[in-house]
């Protein structure tokens, strides 16, 4: 093989390019740690060991330990979901792309013998794909722009479960809460019913006020059940975006959503931020610029589409003739006579072009879901304060007033009961306008930092809430 003057360059060529090309120690993770950081302020791991394994398992646990909190579950989430780890295993497999694609191509070593009538021959080759070893510097360099794509889809898949998981928390809460109320409601239902019958016998309440009081029960226990079936599925749903299982899933909730902060956020300029951070506007950033790397790389070598080089070594033994050896070379290449690499620009040009639409698209919907998620945001804050400030205070002051007339004989016990249904109704309505507003603020962060899948779920207004309940008053 020394006398193949081609192999030597060949090697050296290779072993100066290859030793650019390595495996990070964290897969890529930086990245995507660094993004949900600063985005969410909440940690990662990439569990790939036992002993990795075991410290996640112990955090799980040691944040399992008391009420569980939106924050909470979030932590849990990233920590455990296998969903998310799945998504780390992507990213480490794009990390083998980028090393695969950064490294030259392997030389081919060939050797054939042809022997017959006592001569023989023997043919050594070493071939090299020189046009893949001048484009790799332009090929690696795409390689990592797709592999810096990698990184901000596992930290977007990070984000979207940080925003699944606040749903369902808020849902579950919500729920509890509501399930809450309603048991206290049912209890009161149940006595105000069984005093109706009881004045029924007496002949102090017709028939149409027992029945009315008798369906107001029914209905409180109809809609206990619905709730407590709502709950239920909630949490379920909690518990899988957690990866919870087996005696983990025993996890604690709070019976009541937390309080209206004192003051919504102010951000004038939503539509700024949101283009400086939405992890998917960046990834089309990237894709626009791995396009635009791809298609000069296509122009330049729309005409050579194939260039080996070979160094040759023959050597011949005949027995009629002195043993003898030949070297050379050979070049191989396609000759541009048919396809002159047009319908390759054409495919990239058009490709690149498409990029940048999509990209002005993503870029006005961002902007446009930037402003309509801080437009829910600051009515469901306000609705819900409303209840808070005003329509709840007032309904206590209704239900002191009311029992106090009660007690004086000044109204019936029908007109007291009627209050009560009437309260009930305004305390879901309420309940249902907390949730709102949390949902709403994820939605929001979820708008400003990327993470959504699809359209956000609807808001329920608090007029619909509060309808069932206000109409079992008749």
């Amino acid at each position: 093989m020394r006398h193949l003057a081609i192999a030597p360059v060949l090697l050296l060529a290779a072993s100066g390019l290859s030793a650019c090309a390595s495996f990070s120690p964290d897969a890529g993770m930086t990245v995507v740690s660094d993004v949900t950081e600063r985005a969410i302020g909440k940690d990662v791991a990439f569990v790939r060991s036992a002993d990795e394994a075991a410290i996640v398992d112990a955090a799980v646990k040691r944040l399992l330990a008391r009420n569980l909190t939106a924050d909470t579950a979030v932590q849990v989430a990233l920590l455990n979901n296998r969903g998310l780890q799945a998504a780390y295993n992507e990213l480490a497999l794009a990390e083998t792309d980028l090393v695969a694609d950064s490294l030259p191509p392997n030389p081919t070593f060939a050797i054939s013998r042809i022997s017959g009538n006592g001569a023989s021959e023997v043919e050594r080759q070493v071939v090299g794909d020189i046009l893949a070893l001048a484009t790799l510097p332009a090929r690696s360099e795409i390689a990592r722009e797709r592999f810096r794509q990698a990184q901000l889809r596992a930290a977007l898949a990070t984000l979207r479960l940080a925003a699944d998981v606040r749903r369902a928390y808020v849902a579950a809460v919500a729920a509890n809460e509501t399930a809450v109320l309603l048991t206290d409601a049912k209890a009161t239902a149940e006595s105000t019913a069984q005093l109706a019958k009881k004045l029924g016998e007496t002949g102090a309440m017709n028939k149409l006020d027992q029945a009315r009081e008798q369906v107001f029960y029914a209905e409180i226990t109809t809609d206990l059940a619905s709730i407590r079936q709502n709950a239920a599925s909630a949490r379920e749903r909690l518990a899988r975006l957690m990866g919870l299982w087996g005696g983990a899933l025993g996890f604690r909730l709070p019976n009541k959503l937390p309080a209206l902060p004192q003051h919504p956020l102010e951000q004038p300029s939503i539509e700024i931020a949101a283009v400086s951070h939405r992890v998917d506007l960046q990834i089309a950033r990237m894709e626009l610029v791995a396009l635009a790397k791809t298609l000069d790389l296509t122009e330049a070598t729309r005409f050579v589409t194939l260039l080996d080089i070979a160094g040759i070594d023959k050597r011949t033994h005949d027995p009629e003739t002195t043993p003898f050896k030949e070297h050379g070379f050979d070049v191989q290449f396609q000759i541009p006579i048919f396809d002159g690499g047009e319908v390759r620009v054409r495919q990239a040009a058009e490709t690149y072009r498409q990029a940048v639409n999509r990209l002005t698209e993503k870029a006005v919907n961002v902007r446009s879901e930037a402003r309509d998620a801080y437009r829910v945001y600051r009515s469901t804050y306000d609705i819900a304060a409303h209840y808070q400030r005003e329509v709840l205070p007032l309904r206590q002051i209704i239900t002191e007033e009311m029992q106090l007339r009660f007690s004086s004989m000044q109204v019936d016990v029908f007109a007291l009961l009627t209050e009560a249904r009437q309260r009930l109704a305004s305390l879901r309505a309420a309940i249902d306008a907390r949730r709102d507003f949390w949902l709403a603020q994820s939605e929001l962060q979820t708008a400003v930092n990327g993470g959504a899948e699809g359209a956000p779920p609807a808001l329920s207004t608090t007029a619909s809430a509060a309808q069932p309940a206000a109409g079992a008053a008749h």
